[in-house]
């Protein structure tokens, strides 16, 4: 694109919602594949992590079940599934409602969940006691990065495929710095775990984030992009590749506990699926299933071992200050 320096959140903000307006990008035949698309057992722990939460909650009745990021609604069909036969109480208690900007991907969760309500953003969801879900959302939310130079910070900007700096006096940042160093700052993802927060401490619940990136906040450029299985200019071809960031939780969980929210986390996320049974789950698959066992198998140590997905992917809690520790948090 020509013209005048674009800000990088907003390139980012117009490059997803035109990559995610145009294509499904999940699964074998897509850019990437996201857990819930590796073993349905993702999904069916989420579920039964989620009907445990409701029952710390007391069991309202009705409770808004939320996914913020649905992809095709793999996840949330796999929960269902699994809510419905073991907690079958939560499921009658629960109000389905998706939070999907792309009308080819609502089109693909309604084919799976056609009993959704579906909303642009998270301040579109209902009032009441909430339960979210969300996977691989925060990471695609626009980002600001910053760079310390002769003592001060200049921010990135993009003009015709690369990056240029622009002075940035009023950066949210701390004044001080090491010369060179590049810091990002995702001012929707704290927007969304202050309102949250907010809610949560409010009307009551929780809410749990999954999402790759470390544990503490500190400098480095994670800009990515991802197109047909491979990293890509982040600059080229907007709207042509995924672009993503890791995620700061560091700076979510002050948020959120800022608005009043508790916060539980980070934790890798191997060491919250083993909490939830992923492995005994992906066992019990591979024994009904002979054929595929082995898959089933893998796909669990896929999601769980440290060199793999099992320590860059975190999990992350907000929920009510009242509520007990939910599942996969406690010490034991």
């Amino acid at each position: 694109m020509s013209g005048a320096p674009e800000r990088l959140d907003a390139f980012m903000a117009r490059a997803n919602a035109t990559y995610y307006a145009s294509r499904d990008p999940f699964g074998t035949a897509g850019d990437f594949i996201t857990s819930p698309e590796i073993t349905q057992a993702f999904g069916e722990c989420l579920g039964l992590w989620a009907a445990i939460t409701w029952q710390l909650m007391g069991r309202p009745d009705p409770v808004i079940l939320a996914e913020a990021g649905p992809g095709r609604g793999t996840l949330m069909a796999d929960a269902l599934r699994a809510v419905r036969s073991m907690v079958p109480d939560f499921a009658r208690a629960a109000r389905l409602h998706l939070i999907e900007t792309s009308p080819l991907l609502r089109e693909a969760q309604r084919a799976r969940l056609p009993d959704a309500s579906w909303h642009e953003d998270i301040s579109g969801l209902p009032d009441g006691p909430l339960i979210l879900l969300a996977n691989e959302f925060l990471d695609a939310l626009p980002i600001r990065q910053f760079l310390r130079r002769d003592g001060g910070w200049m921010e990135r900007f993009v003009e015709n495929g690369r990056f240029i700096e622009q002075p940035a006096p009023d950066a949210p940042l701390p004044d001080a710095g090491e010369e060179g160093e590049i810091r990002e700052v995702n001012e929707p993802a704290r927007a969304v775990a202050s309102a949250l927060g907010a809610r949560l401490a409010a009307q009551g619940g929780a809410a749990l984030f999954i999402d790759y990136g470390p544990g503490e906040s500190g400098p480095g450029d994670s800009l990515q992009a991802i197109r047909n299985r491979k990293a890509a200019d982040p600059l080229a071809d907007p709207g042509a590749s995924d672009l993503t960031a890791h995620v700061d939780f560091a700076a979510l969980a002050g948020a959120a506990r800022a608005a009043g929210a508790a916060v539980h986390g980070p934790l890798p996320q191997g060491l919250f699926l083993l909490r939830l049974g992923l492995h005994s789950r992906a066992a019990a698959l591979a024994a009904s299933d002979p054929g595929r066992g082995a898959r089933h198998l893998e796909a669990a140590t896929r999601l769980t071992a440290p060199e793999a997905m099992g320590r860059l992917f975190k999990a992350m809690v907000l929920c009510h200050p009242s509520l007990p520790t939910p599942p996969g948090f406690g010490t034991a």
